[in-house]
């Protein structure tokens, strides 16, 4: 039975309605009704933010950490515009999200007011979907369809722009029950003849590899459980992208490590020279493939995804399987294990020895320094000391979040999240502060860069309003390291406007927002200096001064195939010089 309410009385009731416990904004005058009802209950709680981006990368990291629908609220005009590279990064790692913006009132829409923007034609280009809501009796259906287009199918950001005299108007509330939309219906269920297909390919490979995605992680718990089964069922090498890690163990003797650009040997290598490619949730994109003609050239492709318009966009795969990989994982290894396919074991043990080679080359190999911290050193002590804790990861963007990926191992999905598609600098301590949220009791850690975490520093202040013990270690090489690294192979080492002559002192900055500081710039004190990090209560930066010139390796250079990588130690500054030809200044 449909109740009278008050549009900003609806929209609380509609989060109440979702299960929504937390939510992440700020408040300006375009949604000052909303925020007067959050006053009179206690079911949803806010959280205060200090820029809207930051509330945005908060939810995201409440969404990774925990496969919920994050929440975000906020005014309009700057408040709405301030949220989109938040929108646009969600919407490229496919995290669900509701965003609710203020609107000017109706009558004023188009005509300039204060605060006025197109919210729905900024956001339509980063987002899933939006609303203008126009109609007070709409507005509580649209708010329950802004749920299930956020979390179904491939799960992505959602905008519901209010205008304020809807907020204030009054019309009927429906519940969330039967909400669906008219025209969008994900498929969850695969072609059992595509199943077929695929099971018969990959019992038939002689060199298989599975390639894994943040799809993976999205699809929920079971997926990572039924893949990991499937992998084991099989005895088939494991890599995964950036976005996939923890899907599968890395501890696993299967795992080969994260592949891409700045992937191991084995995992690139293995990619290259496969005869079947098992993609489960990964949409070939460009810091994986290489150079898409020379990308596993001889290999039949078998690619899983929820979302149609990822198959075949960027490389042709052999079998496209569309559907939910849960779904299509039960159905194949019931296929598997129905046919019990007598595999080729001598073809494998070959493939195994063949890999074991490649292993053999430690991509991730590095010189060591009593004098100063190796940033990879850093990583491998901060996970040595973490590894049989209860920890949550995120990071900033740049080179420090690549040694992350290599050098920090998962073995559960959902306790890595970073910025992969957008690479936001800025994302990780608001994602931090989200994750923390979700989990008060657990250690989370942002693993972050000078300049990186400079970006949205003030989310040190959230941190402290709801006493979340976030643990930021910045990797301080006082360098925009990626940035450097990429002048120094693209233009002749001139290092313009990549090196920040004013850093502040972090150990103090931590102080003047009420965290604790710590400092170390030696190998031998590194491991009193993390663990104090992590023993002390509240919040905490450690500035762990790495070395300033450290480049991140092995790597694909842009433009080259997939399986010509530069290993690092190896690599001369004249070999660096020549690695990236003229076509590949263009891919960076």
């Amino acid at each position: 039975m449909a109740r009278q309410m008050t549009g900003a009385e609806m929209v609380i009731k509609a989060l109440q309605d979702q299960g929504v416990e937390h939510i992440f904004g700020y408040p300006g005058g375009a949604v000052l009704p909303i925020y007067d009802e959050l006053f009179q209950q206690e079911k949803v709680r806010h959280i205060l933010v200090r820029q809207e981006g930051g509330a945005v990368h908060a939810a995201e990291g409440y969404a990774r950490s925990t496969g919920k629908v994050g929440v975000v609220l906020v005014t309009s005009g700057p408040g709405a515009t301030n949220a989109v590279t938040g929108l646009t990064d969600a919407l490229m790692d496919s995290i669900p999200l509701v965003c609710i913006t203020g609107q000017v009132p109706t009558h004023l829409i188009g005509n300039d007011a204060f605060q006025e923007c197109d919210t729905v034609g900024i956001t339509r280009p980063c987002t899933k979907h939006n609303w203008l809501v126009r109609d007070i009796n709409d507005l509580a259906r649209v708010l329950h369809e802004a749920f299930y287009i956020a979390k179904s199918g491939r799960p992505g950001p959602v905008v519901v722009d209010i205008p304020k005299d809807i907020q204030f108007g009054t019309g009927n509330y429906v519940g969330p029950s039967n909400i669906q939309h008219k025209t969008y219906k994900p498929k969850l269920k695969p072609d059992q003849a595509a199943v077929r297909e695929a099971v018969d390919l990959l019992a038939n490979a002689k060199k298989p590899v599975f390639y894994t995605g943040g799809g993976v992680i999205n699809s929920g718990p079971k997926a990572s459980q039924l893949m990991r089964e499937f992998a084991r069922l099989t005895g088939y090498p494991v890599t995964s992208t950036l976005m996939g890690l923890g899907a599968f163990p890395a501890s696993d003797k299967q795992w080969l490590g994260m592949l891409g650009m700045h992937g191991t040997y084995e995992a690139n290598m293995a990619m290259h020279d496969c005869d079947v490619l098992f993609c489960i949730g990964a949409r070939f994109d460009d810091r994986i493939t290489g150079r898409l003609d020379a990308f596993s050239p001889w290999s039949k492709k078998i690619h899983i995804d929820i979302d149609p318009s990822s198959i075949n966009k960027n490389v042709h795969v052999d079998v496209p399987i569309i559907g939910d990989v849960a779904y299509v994982l039960e159905d194949m290894l019931r296929v598997w294990k129905a046919k019990a396919p007598q595999l080729d074991k001598g073809a494998h043990k070959a493939w195994w020895k063949e890999i074991d080679g490649w292993r053999a080359k430690r991509s991730l190999a590095y010189k060591k320094h009593d004098d100063f911290i190796m940033p990879q050193y850093a990583v491998e002590r901060l996970y040595e000391l973490t590894r049989d804790k209860d920890c949550y990861i995120t990071t900033e963007v740049g080179q420090h979040q690549m040694w992350a990926a290599q050098f920090y191992h998962f073995d559960e999905p959902n306790r890595w999240m970073t910025s992969g598609g957008l690479g936001t600098m800025g994302y990780g301590l608001p994602a931090a502060v989200g994750a923390q949220l979700a989990h008060p009791k657990s250690l989370v850690i942002d693993i972050a860069g000078d300049a990186s975490i400079l970006m949205n520093i003030q989310e040190a202040s959230t941190a402290v309003q709801y006493h979340l013990p976030v643990k930021v270690m910045i990797l301080n090489n006082q360098y925009m390291g990626m940035v450097r690294q990429w002048q120094q192979l693209l233009h002749g080492n001139r290092l313009s406007e990549s090196y920040t002559e004013a850093l502040p002192d972090f150990v103090k900055l931590a102080e003047a927002y009420g965290w604790s500081g710590v400092y170390c710039d030696k190998p031998a004190d590194l491991d009193d200096a993390i663990c104090k990090m992590i023993e002390t209560p509240g919040p905490v930066i450690f500035d762990c001064r790495v070395a300033n010139l450290a480049n991140c390796f092995p790597m694909i250079p842009s433009g080259k195939a997939h399986n010509e990588m530069l290993m690092g130690e190896e690599v001369s500054d004249e070999i660096v010089g020549q690695a990236i030809g003229k076509e590949g200044k263009t891919l960076v």
